[in-house]
């Protein structure tokens, strides 16, 4: 089995030119935005440009696509018009995807903006069901792990839990793991122990058949920091060793490995993309 490696690629110009992007720098998987994650402001797709994402997805065999949430959108706030106003976004986005034939809609868990964490995770879970309600989406959604910087909700697997166990356990939930805010988190990777701890508490607790997704990122941060700050694969505080211990984990086989480190230039896309696929062992 070929392992699914990729990194997150710029939607400038034409939908579909992410595609071209993606095969130029060596990805069979990639993560997108559908649109500026920084404004409420969106454009429909040109039905000619759906075809050809659809044709170049297809042509190149870059599957899954992962179509990442907005920023603006917070789905845990205690602001109600923010709230009403991010599930509509979230709808329309969950359709976008839907359009994109993308597998997976990726989503950050928000801010709690100092109402608790409690109350963050109630919101975000009531906020989800009327989603799934309303939006009845193709793709799955992919609940994101964090670093736990300010107020966000999601550092811990029980954030994770709470909420799909709060919506019935959906076939349409599921989760990306990002491993520079679990090490952020405080979820030690680095040491064979650690590894294996927070694995097994994860797959107690959630299941590491939930896990579609990794992020695969190091960490510019410390262990435990809460910082999220991602760094080159081998750069950073977690270190080769430990991402390779990760990306060979047998429950993760069938994972799509997504990279979100920094780019100054396409090299360093393919640089980290060639590290991870030399990492794999054969399988």
């Amino acid at each position: 089995m070929t392992m699914r490696i990729g990194v997150h690629v710029s939607i400038a110009g034409k939908i579909y030119e992410a595609l071209e992007r993606a095969k130029a720098l060596g990805c069979n998987t990639i993560q997108i935005f559908s649109r500026n994650p920084r404004g409420w402001q969106v454009q429909g797709f040109d039905k000619s440009d759906l075809s050809r994402f659809s044709e170049l997805k297809a042509k190149y065999g870059i599957a899954p696509i992962a179509v990442h949430i907005p920023y603006i959108i917070n789905l845990a706030t205690p602001d109600d018009r923010l709230y009403r106003r991010s599930i509509e976004a979230y709808i329309d986005d969950v359709k976008r995807a839907d359009l994109l034939g993308a597998e997976y809609f990726v989503t950050h868990l928000g801010s709690h903006k100092g109402s608790g964490e409690d109350s963050g995770i109630k919101r975000f879970s009531g906020a989800l069901v009327q989603i799934l309600k309303k939006a009845k989406p193709k793709t799955t959604i992919l609940l994101e792990n964090t670093a736990g910087s300010g107020d966000s909700i999601g550092y811990k697997f029980e954030h994770i839990q709470r909420i799909i166990d709060s919506i019935g356990n959906s076939k349409k939930i599921g989760v990306s793991l990002d491993t520079a805010h679990m090490f952020e988190a405080g979820y030690d990777l680095k040491t064979k122990i650690g590894f294996r701890e927070t694995f097994s508490r994860f797959d107690e607790l959630i299941g590491l058949d939930k896990i579609k997704v990794i992020h695969f990122n190091d960490s510019l941060s410390l262990l435990g920091s809460h910082v999220d700050r991602h760094q080159h694969l081998g750069k950073g505080e977690i270190g080769l060793q430990a991402l390779g211990r990760v990306i060979n984990h047998p429950a993760l086989k069938d994972a799509a490995f997504i990279m979100e480190t920094p780019k100054e230039s396409d090299k360093d896309d393919k640089r980290n993309i060639a590290i991870a696929r030399k990492m794999c062992k054969k399988r």
